[in-house]
């Protein structure tokens, strides 16, 4: 039903405003990839359908596949900028509404938590990719900077640790989006959203930054701990209960 819907909307921009070939070629894929994976995810949660607040994000994220159309339309002609911005103005919006929806109808899962984070991920590096055209291809770091620290994580599993809860970590990623936003609605002058977009780069680079030596310490101190448990256990130390100790 999802991937119905967001076929009916790409046909409702291509009759409107235009897409391009490789406008409704991203929007098709997109929609594609996303009803796999969600299937996929179903499957592995032991589910069948989905539940209220995963159907508020299912919504978004057909929002977001129509920004993704757009913005690859935008590459080989204009697009009017307020129907993009206020597209992902729904999607940031419904952001907070699929949480109060779960918590609400006691429908909180880890696949929720998961498709909400990964519609997230996917908006702000479609629209980094956007602001490429106006600052540099430079803004695509702050999009790729989650699947970058995902694909280091398959040769350095200690990145997948458990990181403590932090606030600042929020902050950082609610600036992300609004930045963006703001910067894609061009109601900054040009210099300034530039450097903003920089500032919301650089407080990214400090997020992850301090994530990841904060794994490496954890790391470090568990392989320092590890060879000091094997020495002082009974079984090393000689002392194990109930048993007598061999008296060379």
């Amino acid at each position: 039903m999802g991937l119905a819907v967001h076929m009916l909307l790409l046909a409702g921009l291509s009759a409107t405003v235009g897409l391009s070939a490789g406008g409704w070629l991203a929007g098709v894929a997109y929609g594609v990839v996303l009803t796999v994976l969600l299937a996929e995810g179903l499957r592995r949660a032991g589910l069948r359908r989905l539940g209220p607040a995963n159907l508020v994000t299912l919504s978004r994220s057909v929002g977001v596949g129509a920004v993704t159309a757009l913005v690859v339309t935008g590459f080989r002609a204009e697009i009017p900028v307020p129907l993009l911005v206020g597209v992902v103005g729904v999607a940031l919006a419904l952001d907070g509404v699929d949480g109060q929806v779960a918590r609400r109808t006691g429908s909180s899962s880890a696949l929720g938590a998961r498709f909400d984070m990964e519609v997230d991920a996917f908006l702000i590096l479609v629209l980094s990719v956007h602001l490429a055209g106006m600052f540099g291809w430079w803004t695509v770091a702050i999009g790729a900077f989650r699947y970058v620290f995902v694909a280091a994580s398959w040769p350095m599993p200690w990145l997948t640790a458990t990181l403590p809860p932090r606030f600042s970590r929020k902050v950082v990623a609610a600036t992300q989006g609004v930045v963006l936003v703001v910067a894609t609605a061009e109601v900054l002058p040009r210099a300034l959203a530039g450097v903003a977009v920089a500032g919301a780069l650089a407080a990214l680079v400090w997020s992850f930054g301090r994530d990841v030596i904060w794994l490496h310490r954890q790391r470090q101190a568990a392989a320092t701990a590890a060879p000091q448990a094997v020495a002082s256990s009974p079984a090393r130390s000689g002392r194990s209960a109930g048993v007598p100790v061999p008296v060379a």
